[in-house]
């Protein structure tokens, strides 16, 4: 069951949303072409809702057969040949802060970025699922209502995450959050989207991964690990 699957801390958060989930569950789960897999539809909603520092916002899973995992940008450590946005994702990351990393075992994160989640980043797609073969095949389905309310959650929490937010669909969920008294508004790092189409137009020399980490520190938090 998909909201069984999620933390306890996020069924209690999104308890408003349980009968949406299990419609959609009800729905999809079944498909013998639903990317990601029916099993790892909820795997970014394992993360502790506590323990979020950073939130990174995808668009939709990758439609590939076997790639798409449940975590924004994320793929399974098996596949063949990385999606270009995350090939640009971890070019960008070297650039930006791979000089501090030199002494890390990894050239760059394990592609399943499970060490991402671990440290506290929420990778989340605004649609959690799509179909093989077939790009945004969800986006109807009412995704874009529970993924606000998720990210409302966290950014009304009195320290919120720092939101990284890559292309124009991401940026669009900074306008829908409402801060309410005593909160204070995210802080939200946007740039072009890491596509093949768009990398060049302002993600390469962005700087994401050392802002992220300069922000945390001002908050005395622990930066994140990002070859971890």
């Amino acid at each position: 069951m998909w909201f069984e699957q999620m933390h306890s801390g996020w069924q209690e958060a999104l308890a408003d949303w349980k009968s949406f989930l299990e419609a959609a569950e009800a729905s999809l789960a079944q498909l013998p072409n639903l990317a990601p897999a029916a099993d790892r539809v909820m795997t970014a909603f394992q993360l502790d809702p506590k323990l979020v520092r950073v939130v990174i916002i995808g668009q939709d899973p990758y439609p590939g057969e076997g790639v798409a995992i449940g975590r924004a940008f994320a793929v399974s450590s098996e596949v063949a040949k990385l999606p270009q946005s995350l090939r640009n994702i971890f070019t960008e990351l070297v650039a930006d802060v791979g000089d501090a990393n030199q002494s890390s075992a990894h050239s760059h994160p394990i592609p399943d970025l499970l060490g991402w989640q671990q440290q506290g980043v929420f990778l989340l797609n605004r649609h959690l699922t799509t179909t093989l073969g077939n790009p945004e095949a969800h986006v109807g389905l009412g995704w874009d209502g529970f993924t606000l309310a998720a990210v409302q959650h966290l950014a009304n929490q009195r320290t919120p995450p720092v939101l990284v937010l890559w292309g124009a669909h991401a940026q669009k969920l900074l306008k829908q959050l409402q801060i309410i008294d005593g909160c204070r508004a995210p802080l939200a790092i946007h740039s072009a989207h890491p596509s093949p189409l768009s990398a060049y137009r302002g993600f390469f020399g962005s700087k994401p991964f050392s802002r992220v980490n300069q922000e945390l520190l001002k908050q005395g938090l622990e930066p994140i690990d990002w070859f971890g």
